[in-house]
């Protein structure tokens, strides 16, 4: 039983307690074309090419990024001269599978596909990205907001209630939190979610909803508003916008910890599917802790640490609210796993801590801070080992170290195979760059790496990738960007 008194600051951990829904014209202007940058900010430089798969291949396969699988395309959207429900729209890519391993990319015959799905609501587009999960971390501690509170009627949910009464009591609690965002760009019209999570009208979303944004119109109850991007951290898929209203107008949502959250636990999601302003659904926390990573405009987009849910999640529903029993926001919708790109009942939302405190480093004005080796990556496979004569068949493999970065300061060297971060193993360049961005900038970590014949274990103190996002919005060059990485060289 918890009332609907609203505090930011009591309600949120210090720190992270889990460790380890478009235009036709330009399908997928929205992919990332930073592949080479270190997803969990590893190392920006390395190519998205794949990896050679037969040792007849070329002796020089061209290096890969450091993460999780093939990105995804768009799915187009329907006709905005169609009512109907989207169709399903070919994507191509492969997903993580829940054991994290990284899986050959299966462009043409995907079992099942991450993609951004475009659906038609008159001449709206709705937005909602579908994807697997991650690791969150990377986040410099920053003081709580202390105007993230609000006052309202308390509003008591009985646990001992049916599922129906437990609902209605939620949906009537929550609606007024969440907010329909209709955007206009340069390519049409989209829809997605938000949450309202103060009194002065800051808004939090999905990066994707907003990131062409040339106005946004957003409705909260029955009132609309013109809203403001405050700030965004594009590798997270995180934004937060803002709207001028009268504080009496405004009751924010309340926030969970979402790191209490268990299998099984009851969920709802609200957002605007569609377009359909104000709508619910409810399922389970069908799993925790899953992670991937997708190309975005604005480079690789980390998802960590998901919270799986076979609530219905569609587009439109980006950005909105994932609440649990007690009406309190436990994540934010984003991605869907789909064969078609509609609602497959795998949905999975960004957890509360990380995206509100992302929020809140943004609302103050910080930068949002990632934790950074320092390190170009290429995957090792079976195939690309027995060419290059490698003593390993699967880890990472150092393709470039960034002088002065914490690879380097650590002694681990170009040519080196990473096989486990503390006690993780490390399959993939992919694996590795979701090993880093669960970790918080300062942590400290012990890396084995294949030297060789030799295994060697290394301490490095993880440093903060500012200069690489001070690089990448400026356009200028950095010394903590290498050179495009070598090849995989043959082992003499």
């Amino acid at each position: 039983m918890s009332d609907c008194t609203n505090d930011f600051e009591n309600n949120i951990p210090d720190t992270e307690k889990t460790v380890p829904a478009e235009n036709h014209q330009e399908q997928q202007e929205y992919q990332l074309q930073h592949q080479e940058n270190e997803a969990a900010y590893l190392e920006p430089g390395t190519s998205n090419s794949a990896v050679p798969t037969s040792p007849a291949a070329p002796a020089n396969p061209a290096p890969a990024h450091a993460a999780g699988p093939t990105p995804p395309a768009a799915v187009e959207p329907i006709p905005a001269s169609s009512d109907a429900a989207p169709e399903a729209a070919a994507s191509e890519g492969t997903i993580n599978s829940p054991d994290s391993k990284t899986k050959k990319p299966a462009a043409h015959r995907p079992r099942y596909t991450l993609v951004i799905l475009g659906s038609v609501v008159g001449a709206t587009i709705g937005a909602l990205l579908v994807v697997l999960s991650l690791k969150f971390a990377g986040i410099l501690d920053v003081p709580l907001l202390p105007n993230f509170s609000s006052a309202g009627k308390t509003i008591t949910i009985n646990a001992g209630n049916t599922k129906a009464d437990v609902a209605q009591a939620v949906a009537k609690k929550c609606l007024p939190s969440v907010a329909s965002l209709n955007v206009t760009a340069a390519n049409g019209r989209y829809v997605g979610s938000g949450v309202l999570l103060d009194k002065q009208g800051h808004i939090l979303t999905n990066y994707h909803v907003v990131a062409r944004a040339q106005s946004i119109s957003v409705t909260l109850g029955k009132k609309r508003y013109e809203a403001k991007v405050v700030g965004s951290d594009p590798s997270s898929d995180l934004a937060v916008i803002k709207i001028k209203a009268q504080e009496k107008d405004l009751t924010p949502m309340e926030i969970a910890d979402s790191s209490s959250l268990v299998v099984g636990d009851w969920v709802m999601s609200i957002g605007s599917p569609y377009g359909l302003d104000q709508s619910v659904s409810s399922g389970i926390v069908s799993s925790l802790y899953r992670s991937t990573m997708l190309p975005s405009a604005a480079g690789n987009t980390i998802y960590a640490n998901l919270i799986q849910t076979d609530a219905a999640i569609n587009p439109g529903n980006s950005g909105g609210a994932l609440v649990n029993a007690q009406g309190k926001l436990v994540g934010i919708n984003s991605i869907i796993e789909s064969k078609s790109g509609a609602n497959a009942g795998i949905g999975f939302a960004i957890p509360s801590n990380y995206a509100v405190r992302v929020a809140q480093t943004i609302i103050s004005g910080k930068p949002v801070l990632h934790a950074y080796i320092g390190l170009a990556l290429q995957t090792v496979t079976p195939e690309n080992s027995a060419h290059s004569q490698l003593a390993v068949n699967q880890g990472a493999y150092v393709a470039k170290v960034t002088p002065g970065s914490p690879a380097d300061k650590a002694g681990i060297k170009q040519g080196d195979v990473i096989t486990k971060i503390n006690d993780e193993a490390i399959s993939s360049a992919d694996a590795l760059i979701l090993a880093i961005r669960s970790r918080e900038v300062g942590d400290k970590i012990k890396v084995t790496v294949q030297r060789g014949d030799a295994e060697k274990t290394v301490e490095v103190t993880l440093g903060s990738d500012e200069v690489l996002q001070k690089a990448q919005s400026t356009g200028k060059p950095s010394d903590q960007i290498p050179d495009q990485s070598d090849d995989m060289p043959r082992r003499r």
